[in-house]
Formats: structure tokens, C-alpha cells, sequence
């Protein structure tokens, strides 16, 4: 980083007696931000004022400036991965909406939460009631044989888990984990996989587990809170796809639908895309009632789907009471219906959520 800006804003900050105009301290942070700098180039500049043994004020400017640069830039990332993760989602909906054959909506389900999880393998596992165990129904990026034809008994590995207890699990190295039963058939087949961090998340019908959708690394690897909501919203998709398998509505000829009767469909076969609608279709409510008496439903919505679902976590991310968290909820299922925790509906909730946010600007 060249020094003049920096000798710029102590020539400000010398002439003033104070600390540098913004102007002058935020140059060069704006050209690391202009050219999508790391955030380890962030420093440079406040290094480089003290190694020349600038002004205090003009270091003190160039410190804030920093800090305002860094946020700034956490949110345009931030906003670009949201962008990526909904165009992904809404990708996985439009082959939902064209393709009548399920295993290809899995598929594609499955090819996409790995490619934008950015892990090795990603996977979805479903129930047998007949056998009261899990079997492998789709793999994308697997290798082993005896792995791709896995069975889990309910409770056995940390798929078995997840089916048994309807909660999302993850774990950072698979065979150092504890928490869930061990067994030499699965242990084996992941080894021969060399898997080592997995994420697995339930696909829900109602309250009923009908299976499991997973993303794998073959390396150590901690699973953030968002990509583990991200995961859900296509183990959503993938329970809704197989719902509406026999039905899909999308193929009847002689009957009428507005746009708005698809829910999110409805945004993909609509030539306006309104998605200002949709938003206020599905969550107007909760944005008006937040509105007129200060609440933070919506606030506590977003939290609870970034934490898997689970009052007992959403209450630690918010730091209230896991009764707090309760009487939020279910003034939002007042709000929305009763049925607003069934799998299609979340993922739209899900959906409506995430395109008022990347509708709001961004924060300074």
C-alpha cells in the first residue's frame, strides 16, 4: 500500500489539531473494498502509518476508518452469499416446478447443497418404516461403493441420529465423536468414504422424519450456523418434492390457478415476479405486527431457522429465555396459521425472509 494517502490525512490531521477528516482516512480502505481485498490487507494501512511514525490523530482516523471498511465489507459478503444461496434455492424450486421425475428433483437437490456448501460429498438418506431404519437414496461426489448402499439403524451413526431425534447434527471429525452410537458396518463405509466433518439435517413432513440430508468434507471442518440453516431450507425442498410427487397441481389441464395459489412457485411461473407479493403474502403479517408494537418476531424468526429449528439454541442467540422464545413463536403461528412449521410453508417463510433482507441496505 503506497504511503500517500496516508501522508495525505496527516497533512489533515496537522493542520487541524485533530483527528483526520474521514475523507482523507477512508482513501485507501476504499480502494481495498473497490478491488475486494482480503481482510488481512485491511491492516496495512494503519501499519504502515505506525512504522512511519505518523500523528496519533491520523493513526486514531485510520483505525475507525478501518473498522467501518471491515464491516462494510462483511456485509457485502454477506449479501452476496445470500444472493448465491437464494439463486441456488430458487433454481432447486424451478426443477421442482418442470420435472416430474422425483429422483431428479433429489438429485439436483443434492448436486446443489454440495456445490454451494462447498464440501466433497453431500447425500439424502430416507426411512423404512417396513424395516424401522434409514437406507442411502441419493449421493453426489461419492466414491465407495459400500458406502453408497448404507443402512442405519434408528440411532446408529450420526444420520441414524438425526432421524431419531428430528434435529440437525453435525460434527467437525466424525470418528473422535461421542455423541452418537458407533457401529463397524457405517464406521466402515465412512472410512472407505474418508469422510471426517458431516452435517446432517432431517427432511420433515409435519412432525414425521421421513429421511436425511447431509453435506461431508474429507477434512476437519466447522459447519457454520448459516450453512446449516442453508442445508435445512433444501431439506425442505427435498420433502416438499417428495409430498407433491403424485400430484405437483403443476400438470392438471382444465383447471385455474393464480400465480399466488404456488406459493413460491408462483414466483418462477409469473411473468412479473413479484416478489414484493410474495413477501407480503408470507410474512406481511409478522413485518406489520413488528411494526405497530416494536417486537423482534421476525428477528426471532431468522434466529430460529439459523439454529436448526431448535428453541434451546435460539434462545442462547438471542439471550432470553427459552420461554421467550416460545411466546414469540407462537404469536407467529397466530399470525401465519398453524401450519406454518410444515415443510413447504417454512421453506417459504424461509425464502420471504431472506428477500426482505436482501431488499433492506446494506448497514454502515
Amino acid at each position: 500500500m503506497s504511503s500517500d494517502h496516508v501522508r495525505s490525512a496527516e497533512r489533515s490531521a496537522t493542520a487541524t489539531g485533530v483527528a483526520a477528516r474521514p475523507s482523507s482516512a477512508e482513501a485507501p480502505f476504499l480502494e481495498l473494498l473497490a478491488r475486494g481485498a482480503s481482510a488481512d490487507a485491511y491492516e496495512q494501512p494503519v501499519l504502515l502509518a505506525r512504522a512511519e511514525g505518523r500523528a496519533a490523530g491520523l493513526i486514531a482516523g485510520l483505525e475507525h476508518a478501518k473498522t467501518l471498511a471491515l464491516r462494510v465489507r462483511s456485509e457485502l459478503e454477506g449479501r452476496r452469499r445470500r444472493e448465491a444461496e437464494l439463486s441456488a434455492l430458487f433454481e432447486t424450486a424451478h426443477d421442482l416446478a418442470g420435472l416430474r421425475d422425483l429422483d431428479a428433483v433429489l438429485q439436483a437437490i443434492v448436486q446443489r447443497a454440495r456445490s454451494l456448501l462447498g464440501t466433497d460429498v453431500a447425500y439424502l438418506s430416507l426411512n423404512d418404516p417396513a424395516r424401522g431404519d434409514t437406507y442411502m437414496r441419493v449421493t453426489e461426489g461419492s466414491v465407495a461403493a459400500r458406502f453408497q448402499q448404507l443402512r442405519l439403524g434408528m440411532g446408529e451413526g450420526l444420520g441414524g441420529l438425526v432421524a431419531q431425534t428430528a434435529r440437525p447434527y453435525v460434527t467437525d471429525d466424525y470418528f473422535r465423536d461421542e455423541r452418537f452410537e458407533h457401529t463397524v458396518t457405517i464406521d466402515s463405509g465412512v472410512r472407505d468414504e474418508g469422510l471426517v466433518a458431516i452435517l446432517g439435517v432431517p427432511l420433515m413432513l409435519g412432525h414425521r422424519v421421513i429421511g436425511v440430508l447431509f453435506a461431508a468434507d474429507r477434512r476437519a471442518r466447522v459447519f457454520e450456523r448459516e450453512q446449516i440453516a442453508l442445508l435445512g431450507s433444501f431439506a425442505a425442498l427435498a420433502a416438499a418434492a417428495m409430498d407433491t410427487a403424485n400430484l405437483r397441481l403443476l400438470g392438471r389441464t382444465g383447471d385455474g390457478a393464480a400465480a399466488e395459489d404456488f406459493g413460491f412457485l408462483g414466483l418462477l411461473l409469473a411473468g412479473d415476479r413479484d416478489i414484493g407479493g410474495f413477501v407480503e403474502r408470507t410474512i406481511g403479517e409478522v413485518v406489520r405486527y413488528d411494526e405497530r408494537r416494536g417486537t423482534d418476531l421476525l428477528r426471532t424468526l431468522d434466529a430460529y431457522f439459523a439454529c436448526g429449528m431448535s428453541p434451546a439454541r435460539t434462545k442462547d442467540d438471542l439471550h432470553v429465555h427459552v420461554n421467550t422464545v416460545a411466546q414469540r413463536l407462537e404469536r407467529v403461528g397466530q399470525l401465519l396459521g398453524e401450519d406454518w412449521q410444515e415443510p413447504a410453508r417454512v421453506l417459504e417463510v424461509q425464502l420471504a425472509l431472506r428477500l426482505r433482507r436482501l431488499a433492506s441496505p446494506v448497514r454502515r
